[in-house]
């Protein structure tokens, strides 16, 4: 008999989400689906859409899965108070990882392609740049 070989899983799709989010100043919550959290990166502008455009994004606690699907108030006196909006969504595709640098494919319905996170040291301890990459 021949030895029992293991079926190769596909990989699951993994989400991501960019929520529009108004509190004390309107920013972005990027998050990416990792290890059965929501990583999060706080951007201060609209995430870019084509080349060229860099974002600082700020990285900030994980959150549940469930809050990637979460629009609504968060009421006064509670962290991030003020409204939410769903404003992007979609599956991503981890292409690179490393301690640094983090590149992956977006498919979602505004945002669409390669993308980086990198590690910008000189603008905090958990700052990154977040950039859509030219075609190679």
């Amino acid at each position: 008999m021949p030895p029992k070989t293991k079926k190769s899983k596909k990989p699951k799709n993994l989400i991501f989400v960019v929520q529009k989010h108004r509190a004390t100043h309107l920013h972005y919550d990027f998050r990416l689906e990792m290890n059965g959290v929501l990583k999060s990166w706080a951007i201060p502008k609209i995430p870019p859409k084509s080349t060229g455009i860099k974002r600082l994004a700020i990285q900030v606690n994980d959150h549940d899965l469930a809050y990637a699907k979460f629009e609504g108030t968060i009421p006064k006196g509670h962290y991030g108070a003020g409204t939410v909006e769903i404003w992007d969504t979609g599956t991503y595709e981890l292409i690179e990882k490393t301690k640094n640098k983090m590149i992956f494919k977006l498919n979602g319905k505004k945002l669409k392609g390669v993308y980086c996170l990198v590690i910008f040291k000189k603008a905090g301890a958990k700052a990154w740049l977040l950039f859509k990459k030219a075609k190679n």
